[in-house]
């Protein structure tokens, strides 16, 4: 299997050498190092940085997608076999993502309706007024987002 240096590994995948770094940092790539202490990373690299970057732009989290790598044998690259998994995963949690930002996107004309974005009445901040039953003071969440993630 070749090494390529840190430069000719970002060029090709199209980040900058420091995500490289950042990745590495996170755990989700690994490098060797020669006499000289330069980084060197095989060429199957590649296949996980594309990952990731799918991911991302999916929105998946980087500690999901480091989740998802850790199950893998032996850290090795990711197969088409793997690649089917993974995104089956990570459909569901997109059609969940989808489902909930189409209910926000539903009740956001309520928003014209309330006009200040009453903590009381307004559907897109706080629904069926939940937020009192934490306590008083200010609660500003995105219920329909965290809802979906209750549900995974």
């Amino acid at each position: 299997m070749s090494k390529w240096r840190v430069g000719e590994v970002a060029k090709r995948a199209g980040v900058n050498v420091s995500t490289l770094h950042f990745y590495e940092q996170q755990g989700l790539i690994q490098s060797v190092r020669n006499a000289s202490n330069h980084r060197y990373y095989h060429s199957d690299v590649l296949r996980r940085v594309g990952i990731i970057k799918a991911a991302q732009r999916l929105g998946i989290a980087l500690d999901e997608i480091k989740s998802v790598f850790d199950e893998l044998p032996n850290s090795r690259t990711p197969s088409t076999r793997d690649w089917q998994k993974i995104s089956k995963q990570w459909r569901a949690q997109l059609a969940q993502r989808i489902q909930a930002l189409q209910q926000l996107k539903d009740e956001l004309d309520g928003c014209i309706g309330c006009g200040c974005l009453s903590l009381k009445k307004c559907k897109l901040r706080n629904p069926d007024d939940h937020l009192a039953l934490e306590g008083p003071g200010a609660r500003r969440l995105n219920l329909a987002i965290e809802s979906s993630n209750r549900r995974k």
